[in-house]
């Protein structure tokens, strides 16, 4: 006997629109989402459980448009799909699991950030939603903005630093340089308060370790290439 699945009837990621083709007003909408997943790519490199999308659809309801936040995290989900991965995030293909963080970059523009967007994403479920404002500070915001979901409605938590315990991860800004741009960037911090590298950075201290390595060996009489 023939059983309906529902599911069969509904569009796939590749047959839906990939983003709303909304252009960014300056390249720190990409850049700074950018730089949080190239950190995640680096601390949770063991990891296939986790997915990090960047101005990308989220299609939650069927015969509904997509939200699309600057950058999103999911955990509990595939990283990579395919040879060509997401083309866009679609709920009924991820077993039901929503973001569990939304980004909103704010541009020089703003498009609801602290409106609109706040109520799409609660109505999502979204556990987390954090506003950075990174070149335009709106009167009685602050530079960043990290709600909690409780009882349907987003909770301004306090402090530069957030932990978010359902991550295992905190979210903070701190001034640094990344693609050779010195600013205030977003960066992930471990539970102690303490920033995980950029790229960059990461490549820097490994030099530095090497240097003084090979430092010590010569000062032993050791030839490094001998080892």
């Amino acid at each position: 006997m023939f059983k309906y699945n529902p599911l069969d009837c509904l569009p796939s990621s590749a047959e839906l629109p990939d983003s709303d083709d909304t252009p960014v007003d300056n390249e720190l909408q990409i850049l700074i989402p950018n730089l949080l997943l190239a950190i995640l790519a680096a601390i949770w490199q063991r990891r296939d459980d986790w997915f990090f999308g960047i101005n990308m659809g989220i299609y939650h309801t069927p015969n509904q448009g997509a939200i699309v936040p600057d950058g999103f995290l999911s955990l509990g989900v595939e990283r990579f799909v395919g040879e060509n991965g997401r083309s866009s995030y679609v709920l009924w293909e991820e077993e039901g699991i929503e973001p569990i963080l939304a980004l909103e970059v704010v541009s020089q523009t703003y498009n609801g950030e602290y409106e609109q967007k706040k109520i799409d994403y609660a109505e999502l479920g979204i556990l987390y939603y954090v506003i950075y404002a990174p070149t335009r500070l709106r009167r009685k915001r602050q530079r960043l903005e990290v709600y909690r979901l409780v009882e349907g409605k987003y909770i301004l938590l306090s402090g530069d630093k957030v932990w978010m315990p359902e991550i295992g991860l905190g979210i903070g800004r701190e001034r640094a340089t990344y693609q050779g741009m010195t600013r205030e960037w977003l960066f992930w911090y471990d539970e102690q308060g303490q920033r995980y590298l950029t790229p960059e950075e990461e490549k820097f201290q490994q030099q530095q370790q090497l240097q003084e390595l090979l430092k010590k060996l010569q000062q032993r009489g050791i030839d490094p290439n001998t080892l």
